[in-house]
């Protein structure tokens, strides 16, 4: 895998901003708002593995897309990388004490979306059946 395809963008500043206000809440919505990364912050709250441990962990995320999200939790001092002097190398993964921090709020997300799957499931498909087009 070539690094060009696994480096990490620098954000653009947000321009909506005024003083700063709800700046921090966009940055936190928009890291834990992609796909993977509030699933690598569920497996890594459970242990530290390695990467192919953590990889066989979130089913349907290919090697590409799990480097850029552990590399995006670890710039943002969630995740900390330890590389250990073996041939093959060996790369764990575990949260840092901020990405600890973050897991309970995860947690709640988490309960509350298995709490209230069913009124959403429903309330979809009556929403999808009141505005089928016929």
């Amino acid at each position: 895998m070539s690094v060009g395809h696994t480096a990490v963008p620098t954000p653009r500043p947000v321009v909506w901003c005024e003083d700063d206000v709800d700046c921090g809440i966009r940055d936190l919505l928009t890291r834990l708002g992609d796909k993977w990364s509030v699933l690598a912050v569920v497996e890594l709250a459970q242990g530290v593995p390695r990467f192919r441990e953590l990889q066989r962990a979130l089913p349907g995320l290919s090697q590409r897309m799990l480097t850029l999200t552990v590399r995006r939790l670890e710039r943002d001092g969630l995740v900390s990388r330890t590389v250990h002097p073996t041939v093959p190398p060996q790369v764990e993964y575990e949260l840092t004490p901020l990405g600890h921090s973050l897991t309970h709020l995860v947690r709640a997300m988490a309960d509350w979306s298995y709490s209230h799957h069913d009124a959403i499931v429903d309330s979809r498909r009556q929403w999808d059946e009141a505005n089928r087009s016929n």
